[in-house]
């Protein structure tokens, strides 16, 4: 009885605090609200479809009066002809993105914070930022200009070497290559404003204190800035190992041919074939259960690692 009662007095302690921040904070609340409902309608509320999953979904019957089918369409999955491929390359293709994209725009934005003169400073941010906003359509178009195989600039300069014409756009070698540093051309520069931000938060008086010690400047990079930006680097790692399968829809499925499929079918547009041309809803909404499980697990992971190594995580 004594513990009961213990812990009905927390509880109305407990109640009693929110209650009175929310009447002292009333109009932070409201300002939030909006927020607050788009994200319940459509984060949250989407997820009461889920459960096709487990179910042989027709839409004429609903998605209550659907037949329970369990993990059947797990299994067909993953015993699925493709299945290996699609996790290869989809793997592949993220892993090779945050080798390739996470060391270099850090490189970029510790290049862009040395530099002294202000316009050019400006200039080369300016740059580098355009292109992020050149829609995926565009983007595909100019690789397909660039490197066409009779007419591209790339085989224009390699036969004016007295070199053969490469088949880019139908090599399944090359379009991992393409997918990736096209991408970094158009993300870099986006990609490092927020660790410029971090840069620009570090203690100018431990740069000061460095160059009074002799300090270099590469030095000062490895010994002042690279630990001043590690935590959000970590934060951003985390991040980006929580979408390890979540690669880009849109850009693949332009770039994807025939010929290629080999290295650019991946779990995105497996199921945009299954789900909306297949009209298979609720064998992709398995796929894509098992794709949101997967980066749940791996965010946690890498979290609970990162947590140990540097103490900095997102929880």
């Amino acid at each position: 009885m004594i513990k009961i009662g213990k812990s009905n007095d927390i509880s109305h302690r407990f109640a009693k605090v929110i209650k009175n921040e929310a009447t002292r904070n009333y109009d932070l609340y409201l300002m939030i609200l909006p927020a607050l409902i788009l994200l319940g309608i459509f984060a949250y509320a989407p997820m009461y479809g889920v459960q096709i999953a487990f179910k042989d979904f027709m839409p004429a019957n609903g998605i209550l009066g659907s037949e329970w089918v369990g993990l059947e369409h797990f299994l067909r999955f993953f015993s699925s002809f493709n299945f290996v491929r699609i996790m290869r390359n989809t793997i592949v293709l993220s892993l090779y993105s945050l080798i390739v994209n996470f060391p270099l725009t850090i490189v970029f934005a510790i290049m862009i914070n040395e530099v002294r003169a202000k316009w050019f400073k400006k200039t080369i941010q300016m740059v580098s930022y355009a292109p992020y906003f050149i829609s995926t359509v565009v983007l595909v178009g100019m690789i397909q200009v660039f490197f066409h195989q009779r007419t591209g600039l790339v085989n224009i300069l390699l036969m004016k070497l007295g070199f053969e014409p490469a088949t880019y756009l139908t090599s399944a070698t090359a379009f991992p290559h393409l997918y990736i540093w096209s991408g970094l051309w158009q993300g870099i520069g986006y990609s490092a404003v927020i660790y410029i931000a971090a840069l620009s938060g570090i203690d100018p008086q431990l740069h000061e204190a460095a160059i009074i010690d002799g300090a270099g400047k590469l030095h000062r990079i490895w010994y002042v800035d690279l630990p001043g930006i590690m935590p959000t680097a970590t934060i951003m790692l985390i991040l980006n190992m929580g979408h390890i399968l979540n690669v880009g829809f849109e850009k693949v499925y332009l770039m994807q041919n025939p010929l290629n499929l080999e290295t650019s079918q991946i779990i995105s547009t497996h199921v945009y074939e299954v789900g909306i041309q297949g009209m298979e809803y609720s064998f992709s909404a398995a796929i894509g259960l098992f794709q949101s499980i997967a980066n749940l697990i791996l965010l946690i992971g890498v979290n609970t690692l990162c947590k140990k190594l540097s103490e900095t995580s997102l929880f």
